[in-house]
């Protein structure tokens, strides 16, 4: 491994084990065995690497995410049974991610104060969005208009991040998967 992917995973580690805000460069610097001037001479910044360290870790959960409800749409072509699938899997998988949430959510609350880090969460939302949209539509993405697929893919991205934000203030009132399916059937009745 290099220092800087030393660096990155002495960030992640400090991301679940002191949280977005908390961790110092001192801290980044101890967790991945690197000199403190590494920091600046690989990212420019503690806060460039925490943004790079934050989108990796989110793109590494959307992924096994994306992963999970593709195999679990196998045979359902409806968006709406397709819905139904990823907020399962999501459900499930919120518990394993808590420290991930955690950290993310802190980010999120940094980000109108750090333009690095407000750039880097946005880019990666945008491609969340259209990954969101086009694995709810599949093949027909190509058959809808841009803007309903970007509408469809900030709607969907709006669940997932309200679903993560609610687990990790009151873990025990999530829905049961079956109670959220039919929710989503009375807005979606083929689903």
């Amino acid at each position: 491994m290099s220092h800087r992917d030393d660096l990155l995973t002495g960030a992640r580690r400090c991301l679940v084990e002191k949280g977005y805000r908390r961790t110092t460069a001192r801290d980044i610097a101890a967790a991945s065995g690197a000199h403190l001037a590494s920091i600046g001479y690989h990212f420019g910044s503690k806060d460039a690497l925490m943004a790079t360290a934050v989108v990796e870790a989110t793109d590494e959960w959307g992924t096994r995410l994306e992963q999970a409800v593709r195999a679990a749409a196998v045979g359902r072509d409806d968006p709406g049974e397709r819905l139904v699938a990823l907020l399962d899997e999501l459900l499930a998988a919120l518990p394993g991610a808590r420290d991930l949430s955690v950290a993310g959510v802190q980010a999120l609350g940094e980000a109108p104060f750090d333009a690095v880090l407000r750039e880097a969460l946005a880019a990666g939302m945008r491609e969340g969005r259209v990954s969101l949209a086009h694995l709810l539509l599949g093949e027909r993405a190509a058959d809808v208009p841009p803007d309903t697929v970007a509408a469809l893919g900030a709607m969907v991205h709006a669940l997932v991040t309200g679903f993560v934000v609610q687990a990790l203030v009151e873990p025990e009132a999530m829905p049961d998967p079956a109670a959220l399916a039919a929710a989503v059937r009375l807005l979606v009745p083929a689903a």
